[in-house]
């Protein structure tokens, strides 16, 4: 069974910063990319960042470019994303999708 799990969310002042990771398990993770995707209150899904299956050419969207590194770890099965310089508009719940599955999501709330 495909599995993602993302750590890492809370609460967090604007300008702060957060890790998050994605485990992932049920699949041989580095053959696939992976990727990011929010999704606030009453808005669409947006695409953060993705990665492809070595960890190369990574693209983020215009909203966090600048602010946020994707990055992974094929030994671990792991992905991450460092999410600087927050903003309140980053709030949202944060999952990865990568091998056809949407992981489970985890909520990031950025005060102001």
């Amino acid at each position: 069974e495909v599995q993602l799990q993302a750590f890492g969310g809370g609460l967090v002042q604007a300008g702060g910063s957060l890790r998050l990771s994605c485990a992932a398990s049920g699949f041989n993770f580095d053959d696939y990319a992976i990727g990011w995707f929010r999704q606030a209150p009453g808005k669409e899904r947006e695409r953060v960042s993705c990665i492809s299956s070595a960890g190369s050419s990574p693209n983020y969207a215009d909203s966090v470019k600048g602010r946020f590194t994707i990055s992974r770890d094929n030994a671990k099965n792991t992905l991450y994303l460092q999410m600087n310089t927050l903003k309140p508009e980053d709030t949202a719940v944060y999952y990865c999708t990568s091998a056809g599955v949407k992981g489970q999501g985890i909520l990031v709330t950025v005060s102001s």
